[in-house]
């Protein structure tokens, strides 16, 4: 049963030494840090970090932003920690121990609000998308590729002596488009 610390800054100008030696003083055996951006999505000591940890261990962090992005990324790595066996602390917050009853019912209603923060951001989404069709906007890139375009390749095509490369460079797109308009012609 161990205690494994997790210690991260979001700069290289800054340091983690603090949090290092908090997590020291409060028993982690293992400690994984980086300087890399909560907004990081890989961060690679964190990957290790819950590799690391077993069922018995105590995972721990000096602050609840330390570990996660947000409440649903932080619940989400609360529950892959609870799957495995593996309890999760937060110093600055005695609330978020999941050694504890009030730990584990802070940790459902982080849940509730990681779910309902989700539901807004869907609901705001599919209200942008009613607005903007509306206003007779479609999503997705502009296309690039116009009637004008697409006569221009089928008639280098049809000349014959021009590969897919050098009418894809005459026109301005990649092979894989020029070949896109081809196959939809044929």
């Amino acid at each position: 049963m161990a205690v494994v610390g997790y210690a991260r800054v979001s700069t290289s100008g800054q340091d983690y030494e603090t949090q290092i030696e908090r997590l020291t003083a409060n028993g982690a055996d293992k400690i994984f840090s980086e300087k890399k951006s909560g907004l990081d999505g890989k961060r690679p000591e964190l990957l290790r970090c819950l590799e690391y940890v077993r069922e018995g261990d105590t995972l721990v962090v000096t602050k609840l932003d330390r570990l996660a992005r947000s409440t649903a990324d932080l619940y989400r790595m609360v529950t892959e920690l609870g799957d495995k066996g593996v309890a999760f602390k937060v110093l600055d917050d005695p609330l978020v121990d999941t050694t504890s009853r009030t730990g584990k019912l802070v940790m459902g209603v982080l849940a509730l609000i990681a779910e309902f923060e989700a539901d807004i951001r869907k609901e705001r989404q599919m209200e942008g998308i009613a607005k903007a069709k509306a206003e007779g906007r479609v999503g997705g890139r502009p296309k690039i590729i116009n009637d004008a375009m697409v006569a221009r390749i089928v008639e280098l095509r049809r000349g014959g002596d021009l590969s897919i490369r050098k009418i894809a460079a005459e026109v301005g797109l990649s092979k894989a488009s020029v070949q896109k308009v081809l196959e939809k012609i044929s």
